[in-house]
């Protein structure tokens, strides 16, 4: 099971942590690992490289391991951060909602 741990606080994603492969098929030919991971990554890039957002990111692909978190940042830059973000969250509640006996969801609001 992977477990992804999104923390918001004033309504804005600061931090997310994936932990685990889901265990729905095969490593390597699970679909629900993968489309958790590249939901994941895909927003990690769009902060990096489309909205120009330094990320203190960790990433461990054989553990099934990507954190992220943001720090402060610029209002611009938060409005680019939050869409992505936001966003990202719109997948993974979309795939926990067909396969949550694999994805264990926390949003934790501080």
């Amino acid at each position: 099971m992977t477990s992804v741990v999104v923390t918001r606080q004033k309504k804005h994603i600061t931090k997310l942590v994936c932990d685990g492969h889901t265990g729905y098929g095969v490593q390597g030919e699970d679909i629900v690992c993968a489309a958790l991971s590249s939901i994941v990554q895909t927003a990690l890039l769009g902060l990096l490289q489309v909205c120009g957002i330094e990320v203190d990111y960790q990433r461990n692909d054989k553990k099934g391991f990507l954190s992220l978190e943001l720090d402060d940042l610029q209002e611009h830059k938060r409005h680019d951060a939050d869409i992505v973000l936001d966003t990202m969250l719109c997948g993974i509640l979309d795939l926990y909602e067909t396969y949550s006996d694999f994805i264990e969801l926390q949003i934790k609001d501080n």
